[in-house]
C-alpha cells in the first residue's frame, strides 16, 4: 500500500494495555484530523480496547514480554519479538509509512525494530515519569522522542536531552472536559471508583469495604460508579447493597468521559493515562499507585496532581479500609478543598498533547 496524495500514512505501533493505547488513539485522531492516514500494529490482546481506534487497518505482530532474571521466559519472549520483527519488515515494505510511532510496552518492539533496522523514521513517545523498558531500549536508536512528563526518570542524559515534553494526549471525548467547570457536591456525592484496564484489586475489595464503615448521613449522599474485577463483583454489589449505597458495578467503562466529567472524587491507580485524564477533566483524586509496578512509575506520576495539591497519595501498604474511610469522609466534609483540588488539577492539565504530539510527528517525517 504505498503513499498516496489522499495522505501521508503513519503506523502507530501500541498495545498491551489502554494506558498505552488510548494516548495511541488521542494521536492517531488528531492525525485523521490533518488528513494523515494510520495503521495500528498491536498485539492480540486489544481488540475490545481498539474498537474505536481510527486506523484503516490493524496489523497483529508477534510479540511477548518477560522478567528479569527469567532466562527461559527472556529466550521465549526473544524469539516470539524476533518472529513479531520479521512480519513487520514483510508489512512495512508493502505500506511504506512517513513515520512509525510507538508508545512503549512489549507491542511496540517489533514495529519500532523493523522500521529502525530499515532506516525509516521513528518517533516513541513515553507516557510514563519513569521510561519503561522498550522504551529505554528503543530511545538511543529512534529519530525523535516525545514525554508526559518533565521528569523522565531512567532515561539516560543524552535521551532526556532530545526528549520533547508534549504531555500524555487524552481521547477527543476527555480533551472536551478541559472546558467543563467542576461544581462542588451539595446532596449527592458522585464518586467515581477505576483501576485501569485489567481492574484493581485492592480497590475492587477495599473500596465498598471502605464506604461501609462511613455514617449513614455520608453513605446516603453517595453514587458511587466502580470498576470492579469480575471476580469480585457479587461482593461488591452485596457490600454497596448491606451498606445502603446507591451503586454501580461493572467490570469496564466504555463512556468513561461522561461519568468522569460527572465526578466530585475520583478514587483509582496512577497510571499515566489516569493521572493525565484527571488533570484534563480537572477533578479532584485519591491515587492509590501500584505497588508492584516496575520503578515505582505510577508512585511518580502521581507527584504530578500530588505536589499541584491535586491529590491524595495514599500507599497500598498504608492504606487499609478504615483509613481510607476517614480520608474519604474528610474529603467529603470540605466541599471548598475539593474546588481547590479540582482548580489544581487544571492548572496541570494538557488537553492539546494530542495536537502537541502530532507536530512532533509531522516534523519528524518531514
Amino acid at each position: 500500500m504505498p503513499e498516496t496524495p489522499s495522505g501521508r500514512l503513519a503506523v502507530v505501533a501500541a498495545g498491551g494495555t489502554g494506558g498505552h493505547l488510548f494516548p495511541a488513539q488521542a494521536l492517531a485522531q488528531a492525525l485523521v484530523g490533518r488528513g494523515w492516514r494510520v495503521v495500528l500494529a498491536t498485539d492480540e490482546r486489544v481488540q475490545t480496547l481498539s474498537a474505536d481506534f481510527p486506523a484503516e487497518r490493524r496489523i497483529a505482530l508477534s510479540a511477548a514480554t518477560f522478567k528479569p532474571g527469567d532466562p527461559l521466559g527472556m529466550a521465549k519472549a526473544g524469539l516470539a519479538i524476533l518472529k513479531g520483527v520479521r512480519q513487520a519488515r514483510a508489512e512495512l515494505r508493502a505500506l511504506n509509512p512517513a513515520i512509525v510511532v510507538g508508545f512503549g510496552g512489549y507491542p511496540s518492539l517489533p514495529a519500532l525494530i523493523a522500521a529502525i533496522t530499515q532506516g525509516r523514521r521513528t518517533l516513541i513517545h513515553e507516557q510514563n515519569a519513569v521510561m519503561g523498558r522498550a522504551n529505554r531500549l528503543l530511545a538511543p536508536r529512534v529519530t525523535a522522542i516525545a514525554c508526559a512528563f518533565p521528569t523522565l526518570q531512567k532515561a539516560p542524559a543524552a535521551v532526556k536531552a532530545r526528549a520533547v515534553v508534549v504531555g500524555n494526549p487524552v481521547r477527543a471525548e476527555i480533551q472536551a472536559l478541559y472546558d467543563a467547570p467542576y461544581a462542588a457536591p451539595t446532596d449527592t456525592f458522585q464518586l467515581l471508583v477505576t483501576g485501569g484496564s485489567q481492574g484493581a484489586r485492592i480497590l475492587s475489595q477495599g473500596v465498598p469495604r471502605a464506604v461501609a464503615l462511613l455514617p449513614e448521613t455520608h453513605r446516603r449522599r453517595l453514587n458511587v460508579q466502580q470498576q470492579t474485577r469480575a471476580e469480585y463483583l457479587k461482593t461488591a454489589r452485596e457490600t454497596y447493597e448491606a451498606a445502603g449505597v446507591t451503586a454501580e458495578t461493572t467490570p469496564f467503562f466504555a463512556e468513561m468521559a461522561a461519568r468522569l466529567g460527572a465526578a466530585h472524587l475520583v478514587i483509582g491507580r496512577a497510571g499515566a493515562s489516569t493521572v493525565c485524564e484527571i488533570a484534563v477533566a480537572g477533578r479532584p483524586s485519591i491515587l492509590v499507585p501500584l505497588k508492584i509496578a516496575l520503578d515505582d512509575d505510577q508512585g511518580q506520576n502521581a507527584r504530578l496532581l500530588a505536589e499541584a495539591g491535586a491529590a491524595e497519595v495514599v500507599r497500598e501498604d498504608a492504606v487499609s479500609d478504615a483509613s481510607l474511610a476517614a480520608l474519604l469522609q474528610r474529603l467529603m466534609d470540605d466541599p471548598a478543598r475539593l474546588v481547590a483540588m479540582a482548580a489544581a488539577a487544571h492548572r496541570v492539565g494538557k488537553p492539546d498533547a494530542a495536537d502537541r504530539l502530532a507536530d512532533v510527528v509531522e516534523a519528524t517525517a518531514a
